[in-house]
């Protein structure tokens, strides 16, 4: 998994913003840390209705009301490169988001060519985002390589479930060319799927996966197996991907399947004053058990800095600093 890495224009970022931060009586004024004043609402950008973003999101906004007192809303969104984008534009506060497309963010690559988004850290990570290849048993496909000139879901391009499936294909030796790429999202891709419109689909998100539970309920579930020797290739040239499997029993599964999997993670807009990022992370941390979600269980302060591959926000920074000293 990719270790905590500073891009060059997001030190450049934090540098200009500790120089303001020192100039003048009105950021002297900001409170601990500089920033922006404490903000009266709060939007959390979440990912559709059918994945795992949307219901923790909203578990997540009532716990940062409840111990900040701040009105906080979950939204739903495109999910993580929308994210991104929405938080540098200033139409959200905190998202979630994939590790992977963070990194993209900061770097300014794939997704996001040309378009480096300095303004966005991170809070901390929360649970593996498992690539899950979704397809039913009538569909035939038992392997990788059964999904060339079938009708795939790799949603939207540009997500991070598209850039996924595009590196998995490339680790198999196929591009998108080899597979008739349709781009839809969670709940589409469910729907379609149990139509018999498409064969299969990706989707990165954590499991169970509301989606896949719910075409469970109507149909046998298969997950396409991505064989050690693959997980191992495609480890080795992009290593924020790690080792996953779907668990025995997990949409009516007979056996565990081995897979790959990011992490998700929530980030905030810079601005936010230290203070206010301060009190959302031990909320947040502090609080998991108010999280009725099978992931719950993941979110640990002592793991929240693994897998980090952007700027941790100093608010943050200074809660784990305390808890994990």
């Amino acid at each position: 998994m990719l270790n905590k890495k500073f891009g060059f224009y997001a030190t450049v970022a934090l540098a200009g913003s500790v120089f303001l931060a020192g100039c003048g009586d009105d950021a002297a004024n900001e409170g601990e840390g500089g920033g922006a004043a404490e903000p009266e609402f709060i939007s959390v950008l979440t990912g559709g209705t059918t994945g795992t973003y949307y219901p923790l999101g909203g578990a997540m906004a009532t716990i940062i009301e409840n111990e900040t007192g701040i009105d906080t809303t979950a939204e739903v969104s495109q999910a993580s490169a929308a994210n991104m984008t929405s938080l540098a534009d200033g139409t959200g506060e905190i998202a979630f988001v994939q590790t992977d497309t963070a990194f993209y963010a900061s770097e300014g690559s794939n997704m996001f060519e040309g378009e480096v988004i300095d303004s966005v850290s991170a809070i901390g990570a929360l649970y593996p985002e498992t690539i899950q290849i979704v397809t039913t048993e009538g569909s035939g496909i038992t392997a990788f390589e059964d999904l060339a000139g079938k009708s795939v879901s790799v949603g939207a391009p540009g997500s991070g479930t598209y850039i996924n499936a595009e590196q998995l294909l490339e680790i198999h030796g196929m591009t998108m060319d080899d597979i008739d790429a349709q781009n839809l999202d969670f709940g589409e891709s469910q729907e379609s799927l149990q139509s018999g419109q498409i064969d299969a689909a990706f989707i990165t998100a954590g499991t169970p996966t509301g989606a896949v539970e719910s075409l469970s309920a109507t149909s046998d579930v298969n997950i396409v197996p991505v064989a050690a020797d693959k997980a191992a290739e495609l480890i080795e040239k992009y290593p924020y991907y790690a080792e996953d499997v779907v668990p025995s029993g997990t949409y009516g599964l007979t056996e565990e399947v081995p897979t790959v999997s990011v992490l998700a993670m929530l980030v905030v807009q810079n601005d936010i004053s230290e203070d206010t990022v301060y009190d959302i992370t031990k909320a947040i941390y502090e609080n998991t058990d108010q999280i009725q979600h099978a992931k719950a269980e993941f979110i640990k302060a002592e793991t929240a800095l693994d897998g980090i591959g952007i700027d941790i926000h100093p608010g943050a920074q200074r809660y784990f600093d305390e808890v994990n000293q």
